[in-house]
Order: C-alpha cells, then structure tokens, then sequence
C-alpha cells in the first residue's frame, strides 16, 4: 500500500470518527443544552488529554510567552466549540457542515493580515466562489434561517481565527499551553452557564458525553498518521468526506432528507476548498500553506487540533 493510500485511508477514518462524534452532540442536543453537553464532554477530556500532556518534553507553566495571543486564541476556541455544539444540536448534519467546510476559505482570507500570506487571483477567486456557496445553502428568503445557521457560521469563522492563530505563534507556545488553556476557559464558560439552564443528565447520557471526548482525540490521532503517511494535498480534500457520513447519520438516524441545495452548495465550497489545497501545494505559490497546515477540521474543545497534539507525539526515528 502506497503512502498516499494509506494516509487517504486513515483520514477517512478520523473523518468517520469525528462524524460519530458530531452525531453523539446532535443526539444529545434533543434532550439537553448544547452548552450542558459540552461542559460535561470537555469536562471528561481533561483526564484523556492530561495522559498526553504528560508527554510534552518542555519544562515550565501555564503562563504563555504571548498572552493577548493566547488569549485570543482561547476566546476563539471557547466560541468555535459552543457554536458547534449548538449547530449540530439545532440543524440537519448536511448543513452544518456545508457551513463549516469554509473554514479553510476564511483562513486563507486571516492569513493576510496575520501571517503576510499573499494570495493570488486564483485563490481569491476560489474564496469568492466558495463563499457563494454558502448562500446556496443558506438560500436567504427559500427557507427559515435559524440561530443555528449564524452558529455554525460563527463557529467557522472562530475556528478559522483560532488556527491561523496557531500558525504565526508556530512553536513560542508550549502544546500545553495551546491546549490547556482552551479547555480551562471552556470549562469555566460553560460552567457557567449551567447556572442559567441545566437539565439532569441520566447516567448513559453522561457516558455518552466521555465517548465524545474519546472519539475527538482518537479521530486527533488518527489524522497526525494519515498526514505522515501520505501526502498533504492527497490526504486535506478526505476531509469532505464528512459530508457522506452526515448524510448516512441524518437519513437513517434522523429521519432527514437528502436536501439538493445544501448537496449543490456544499459541492461548490468543498470544490474550492480542494482548489486551494492545491494550489497552496505548488511550490512558490503560497509561501505559507495556512489551509493546508490548518488540516482543515474546524476545532472544538472536545477535539484538538492534531497539529497541536503531533508535537507531543513525536514520529518514530
């Protein structure tokens, strides 16, 4: 089995286990507050992610060398995770994700002002394109928009800022700080707001929270062997494959019909998400591959950036 095989393959997998991930949130999301599951499945990563923190080889504290970054950061993970959460607790799969999949089109766009990315008509064309797909899904006036659509939305857009973020701090943070710092803030915002809404969670729906926490790290795992095995470019695009999960997920757990605007309008943002993919990987166009390095999987609390957690796993010599 080729490289590139190989790390298509373990992509597809991770981008399986993220979609039962998401379909956990949206099964819970009926019954409780999507801030209520995510202060408990964000709650029971902790245990999790401190075994592989352990591994973090730098000595030293929580005090980050860049504050107002990390801040920043931790403010935009915090709205990327609860914005998530509600998206998928209020709108059909296939939905949510057309919208999120122009996260790597909104970090091309951050990537000028906050890494010097110069990005060329083709690219720029792409975002325009990709952007414009969103308005097919959205179909402004054709149906109710939602609270959950300016979630989802938000949700991109927090989960853009937060990567590009993580670009230009390169390695002046320590991984723990870049995690920890997300999930402690997470965790008192959340926290909070069960004050102001909270429904008793029966015990096999707490479990179902720790399976989320789970499933986010192992699909995290995952995507670190799929990038060392195969190529970046092969490897990014499997990512969209999350949009055949949801619509499996939805047709046969939810009862939701295969909508063939928000399939069109997903085609048309995923097709310039590749486009940029692409184009980021041939040599003198992009002199910083932010979509690419992103790994495009728009972050939550509940599932760590894998560029992150790959620093603290280390490949074999």
């Amino acid at each position: 089995m080729t490289g590139n095989v190989k790390g298509a393959l373990l992509q597809l997998a991770a981008m399986g286990l993220y979609a039962t991930h998401d379909v956990i949130i949206k099964t819970l999301g009926a019954t409780y507050p999507a801030l209520q599951i995510l202060f408990f499945a964000s709650l029971l990563s902790f245990p999790l992610v401190s075994i592989v923190l352990m591994r973090d080889p730098q000595p030293g504290t929580l005090r980050p060398n860049n504050p107002g970054w990390v801040i920043l950061r931790t403010l935009c993970a915090v709205v990327a995770g609860a914005a998530g959460f509600y998206a998928f607790s209020t709108l059909p799969l296939t939905q949510v994700y057309a919208i999120l999949f122009t996260t790597p089109l909104l970090i091309t766009i951050l990537s000028i002002p906050l890494l010097g990315e110069k990005v060329g008509l083709h690219r720029w064309a792409a975002v325009v394109v990709g952007l414009s797909g969103v308005l097919i899904v959205l179909r402004p006036g054709g149906q109710e928009l939602q609270l959950g659509h300016a979630a989802a939305m938000a949700g991109a857009v927090a989960s853009a800022m937060a990567a590009v973020i993580i670009r230009r701090l390169g390695r002046a943070e320590r991984p723990m700080v870049l995690m920890m710092w997300p999930m402690l803030g997470n965790f008192f915002a959340t926290g909070a707001a069960l004050s102001i809404s909270y429904e008793p969670m029966e015990l096999i729906h707490l479990a179902m929270t720790g399976i989320i926490a789970a499933l986010g790290l192992m699909g995290g795992f995952l995507v670190i062997m799929a990038y060392r095995a195969g190529e970046a470019a092969i490897v990014a695009p499997m990512q969209y494959s999350q949009i055949l999960w949801a619509t499996a997920y939805g047709w046969f757990l939810f009862g939701e019909g295969v909508d063939p605007a928000t399939l069109l309008g997903a085609g048309v943002i995923i097709g310039s998400g590749i486009y940029i993919v692409w184009r980021e990987s041939r040599g003198g166009v992009s002199a910083n591959r932010p979509a690419t390095s992103a790994r495009l999987r728009t972050e939550t609390v509940t599932a760590p950036k894998s560029t992150i957690l790959q620093r603290l796993w280390p490949p074999r010599s």
